[in-house]
């Protein structure tokens, strides 16, 4: 598309080239022959030089007045030849929407250009193909190998609204009930699970082959194909689920639970009257987050038994004093620390709510995303260090791909 202000700059380059012909054609023509006529007619004669003088200067200035009139009226009388280079103006890029390092943490990349600057983020996952987004009606998808911000719109249907990663091709879903996939190197979304019937909070299929649908009440299992299906746990929504090693785990809203039976059975292994907040697989373990209603804060904690047993990597954590807790280990049988005095909040407590959204690691590190930003321990969460800001009353949520990490920035909520 053609720039106007280069259109305009030509433009005034044209007016003062037209001023200055006239200008001169002024002097050479009239003011020359004013000179002649007067100092060379006879006396008698002068007055009608004079008067001729005077004349054509009024007509030259009148023509000088109409070519400007043109040009105003008229900006379009000078084509642009088609293969004249024409500048474009550097509109304000999207920014601060979704961040990229592939450096363990140490540095960001912001690669929002190209989003749209109001997205409404549906949901997001990296995988080993890059970063899908999903934000108002479209989906997006940046490669992991791009060194520069470039992101591909897929063709999405509208009426699916979040999206989620399948062994075969990614699926796309909405509350209401309705999943469609699209199966990888293709372009078209096919109807699948049409049985299901309930809300839909999650779509997730296990290495061997199982289906699970998380819905308000609760977890739905299919093992063939979505033919039929199985309530496996109640008791509220299921949102979140991961494998690693045959085990599942999943955040609820009984906290976070788990299964070590292909998901025929759920036990909850992390309860203090909260719901579950997020699970990830690390490094030879599993990590989760979930809140305590009895400390009134999101706490991380870490299992390297399959989920059997959980240790909590807060302790250093930015707004609270965690000590050693004098009651037993949150585990199967004792999934439940109640009132267990380990968190202790500061006496100058950070002002509004405080979030801890994910948990992922890369390498030795540990990340979790936060309202304060993105938080990094280097020591098995003794510690933590800000590492990347967020925008007053945003959150960032993580994901990650390989060692890429990948972190998007949302309106502060739940």
């Amino acid at each position: 598309m053609d720039d106007p202000t280069s259109k305009n700059d030509f433009f005034m380059c044209a007016k003062y080239a037209v001023y200055g012909s006239f200008t001169w054609f002024y002097k050479r023509f009239t003011h020359t022959l004013q000179v002649f006529t007067i100092k060379k007619l006879q006396a008698n004669c002068q007055p009608v030089a004079l008067l001729y003088c005077f004349t054509q200067s009024i007509i030259v200035m009148k023509i000088y007045s109409l070519a400007l009139l043109l040009l105003f009226q008229f900006p379009f009388v000078f084509p642009f030849p088609d293969n004249q280079p024409i500048l474009k103006t550097d509109k304000a890029a999207t920014a601060n929407i979704i961040f990229k390092s592939a450096d363990g943490g140490q540095t960001w990349q912001d690669i929002s250009k190209g989003l749209p600057g109001n997205l409404k983020e549906g949901g997001f996952y990296a995988n080993e193909n890059g970063l899908w987004l999903r934000g108002g009606k479209d989906t997006y998808h940046s490669t992991p190998n791009s060194t520069t911000s470039f992101w591909q719109k897929e063709i999405f249907p509208d009426k699916w609204s979040s999206i989620a990663a399948g062994k075969h091709g990614m699926f796309a879903y909405n509350y209401g009930g309705q999943i469609v996939q699209k199966i990888s190197g293709t372009s078209v979304w096919s109807p699948v699970y049409t049985n299901f019937k309930g809300n839909i909070r999650t779509v997730f299929e296990t290495a061997g082959g199982a289906v699970f649908i998380g819905s308000d009440n609760g977890l739905y299992k299919s093992t063939d194909n979505g033919k039929t299906w199985k309530q496996v746990h109640a008791g509220g929504w299921v949102i979140k689920i991961v494998e690693q090693n045959g085990v599942l785990v999943a955040t609820s809203m009984s906290g976070i639970i788990r299964s070590a039976d292909e998901g025929e059975h759920w036990s909850v292994v992390i309860s203090e009257g909260g719901v579950g907040i997020d699970v990830a697989c690390i490094q030879g373990g599993l990590a989760a987050i979930s809140y305590s209603t009895a400390v009134k804060t999101r706490r991380i904690r870490t299992s390297y038994d399959g989920g059997k047993t959980w240790q909590p990597i807060d302790a250093g954590f930015p707004g609270q004093a965690i000590t050693d807790s004098p009651w037993p280990l949150i585990n199967v049988s004792n999934p439940a620390q109640g009132t267990d005095s380990a968190w202790h909040p500061k006496e100058a407590a950070p002002p509004g709510p405080e979030y801890k959204t994910s948990i992922i690691q890369v390498g030795e590190n540990f990340f979790c995303g936060h309202t304060d930003g993105i938080y990094k321990s280097s020591n098995k969460g003794k510690t933590w260090k800000l590492v990347l800001p967020a925008d007053k009353g945003k959150m960032f949520t993580l994901s990650v791909s390989g060692n890429v990490i990948y972190a998007i920035q949302t309106e502060s909520h739940c």
